[in-house]
């Protein structure tokens, strides 16, 4: 649910600051006054988000989401160390595998998603808010992937050739989009753009789930926040590198630059070893008919350890 917010909140990103700064290039001073009014209105919803955060959500929920969560519950607090956890991830060959790749992947969404309104433009003059239009479909086409892609890996439970075959689908779509982005054709334009989109963002939460799948029992915060760094890192290279290839060559040449990364990030996803240690743990735990007890219960289920490493 919080990713979908997050993508919502892109979506609004790529609407609202087209309406709240007009293209003004004759009256500076009202291009300064709209975009301050931006920031103040950003500023405020972001004040009013923390505030709720600290006072709506709770630490922990009563009873842990699952099996293996229930399992990890029960191992004292102290043995758990952020610094081994980074240890631990980085010797995982399959997790540094989908590390780089989903920085890829997730990078180059955000090098698109950047760049978005400049590659629009750059064919289509004054286009402006369409092009904000553009990356709106882009983001809620990519919500829809994401709730089909995870509708699909829960029923399914096939993480690598799921994450594998979104990964090829958004290589694809990328080089339709590239290939098509100049016919003068804003519709064609609306249209590659959503399917880019649906799978881009699609694989964003199968990234997490894999991960997790792969590292259990190391804690989900420390491989997702590797993950986020990960994207982060390539978004800012990549929007970099592309920025400069798209206004010193062309649009085209900026997508092919992400296209070749993408490539590469396919070739990874296929050399991961598909280990889905937690789904292992979660069936080896629900054949023994056990039921999830409350976190902050004083009774540990009897051979609970015994039973996780030998599923493991």
């Amino acid at each position: 649910v919080s990713f979908l917010a997050l993508q919502l909140g892109t979506a609004i990103g790529f609407l609202l600051p087209p309406v709240l700064v007009p293209n003004t290039p004759n009256d500076i001073d009202l291009t300064a006054h709209n975009i301050s009014i931006m920031f103040y209105g950003t500023a405020i919803v972001s004040t009013i988000l923390f505030f709720l955060t600290g006072v709506v959500f709770e630490e922990k929920p009563k009873y842990p989401p699952s099996h293996s969560q229930a399992v990890l519950h029960t191992m004292p607090p102290e043995d758990y160390s952020y610094k081994q956890s980074i240890i631990n991830l980085f010797k995982n060959i399959p997790f540094v595998l989908l590390l780089i790749s989903y920085g890829i992947m997730t990078g180059a969404f955000y090098s698109v998603s950047t760049l978005l309104n400049q590659m629009i433009v750059t064919h289509y003059e004054g286009e402006e808010m369409n092009a904000g239009r553009i990356g709106l479909t882009l983001v809620v086409a990519g919500m829809v992937g994401s709730i089909i892609c995870g509708l699909w890996l829960d029923f399914t439970k096939t993480y690598k050739q799921t994450t594998l075959i979104v990964y090829i689908l958004s290589f694809i779509g990328l080089l339709v989009f590239t290939f098509t982005l100049d016919l003068n054709y804003l519709t064609v334009v609306f249209v590659t753009g959503g399917v880019l989109g649906f799978f881009m963002t699609g694989y964003l939460p199968l990234g997490f789930e894999f991960a997790v799948e792969i590292t259990y029992p190391e804690s989900e915060g420390t491989s997702s926040g590797l993950l986020n760094a990960s994207a982060q890192i390539f978004g800012i290279i990549f929007t970099l590198v592309q920025g400069k290839l798209t206004t010193v060559y062309s649009p085209r040449t900026g997508n092919l630059f992400l296209g070749a990364w993408i490539f590469v990030g396919i070739i990874l996803t296929a050399l991961i070893k598909s280990d889905l240690r937690r789904h292992n743990v979660n069936s080896g735990i629900m054949n023994l008919d056990l039921k999830a007890v409350p976190v902050d219960s004083p009774v540990e289920p009897e051979n609970t350890t015994l039973k996780i490493q030998s599923a493991l």
